[in-house]
């Protein structure tokens, strides 16, 4: 039986989301086939072995859990880990490279693919290389010119998930205001135009040892709104399998695949894309190397929409 380490939490403002993609995993792992062992990180960046592994949430700490001192030798204990971990310095690739120094075998894409990849900005420059479309944008200075912005315009910062710090804006005041807000979270700030007529579109891509299992095309529905943190984890937002034309599901999972191969991405991911109505163009949008794992989560349910049930999803990543 495969010995597999879980981490999740972590020092990150999406902790809490990682809270809620352990539970899917805890509750899908086949455990006539692997041995697992559930280990939270703390907002001090400390691991915690958790002995009572019944529902995880935001007061797992205060429950019965047991401190790991040489988090190196406890994780080479391992035949693999699964970090469902989210946020600023586990998903951004220093995690995966203390993996890779010390020859710990994990699910994931490697550091570089890690680093690239969670910076908006960074992706946009690499996949401007090989003519992926992608929204109008303009990087936040010093020296940044508001008499050349267009509105409305969507404000983010670069290194952050889950539309944490993202605020639309209508006019300068709102600006400056969006961009003190997203200054909160990361010192590098991308405007994108925003596209108010739209269809968020969302493609899966699943790893099977070389084969690609590139998922139906999914569709958050967000009657014009954008679609925030809140409606992400808090409400219940209608996704589905998108009825876009056929030409436009064949032109994503085109697009997917060449976004998936160029960034050198392994086992998972699931990228997403803007189809703006008035212009009938569609944009690269951004792409998520350790997607959601929680119940409402699009990348587990466009792979079950594939025919792979949760517990196969999970075996086929530890595999």
């Amino acid at each position: 039986m495969k010995k597999v380490l879980i981490l999740f939490g972590g020092n990150s403002y999406e902790h809490e989301i990682s809270c809620k993609s352990v539970n899917f995993v805890i509750k899908n792992i086949d455990t006539l086939k692997f041995d697992y062992t559930l280990v939270g990180i703390d907002f001090n960046n400390e691991w915690y072995i958790i002995n009572d592994q019944d529902t995880i949430d935001l007061t797992w700490k205060s429950k019965s859990v047991t401190k790991i001192d040489n988090i190196i030798k406890f994780a080479k204990g391992f035949d693999i880990v699964f970090p469902v971990i989210h946020g600023n310095t586990l998903e951004d690739g220093k995690l995966q490279s203390m993996f890779e120094l010390y020859n710990i075998k994990y699910v994931g894409c490697d550091s570089y693919t890690s680093l690239i990849s969670y910076d908006k900005l960074l992706t946009k420059i690499v996949l401007e290389k090989y003519n992926i479309p992608q929204v109008p944008y303009m990087i936040y200075s010093d020296k940044f010119n508001y008499d050349e912005v267009r509105y409305p315009v969507i404000i983010k910062p670069c290194k952050c998930g889950s539309s944490i710090g993202i605020s639309v804006a209508n006019n300068e005041k709102e600006l400056k205001k969006g961009i003190k807000t997203a200054l909160k979270y990361d010192n590098k700030i991308l405007i994108e135009k925003f596209i108010k007529y739209n269809k968020e579109l969302e493609c899966a891509i699943l790893q099977d040892k070389k084969k690609l299992i590139i998922s139906d095309i999914g569709e958050i529905i967000n009657n014009g709104k954008w679609y925030d943190y809140k409606s992400k984890y808090e409400k219940k937002t209608n996704t589905t399998i998108s009825d876009i034309d056929k030409s436009i599901k064949k032109e994503i999972k085109r697009l997917a695949k060449i976004i998936f191969e160029t960034l050198n991405c392994k086992n998972l991911s699931r990228i997403d894309f803007l189809y703006d109505l008035d212009e009938n163009i569609l944009y690269f949008n951004e792409i998520n190397t350790i997607p959601g794992f929680t119940d409402i989560s699009m990348y587990p349910k466009l792979i079950n929409n594939s025919g792979i049930k949760f517990k196969d999803l999970i075996t086929k990543l530890l595999n």
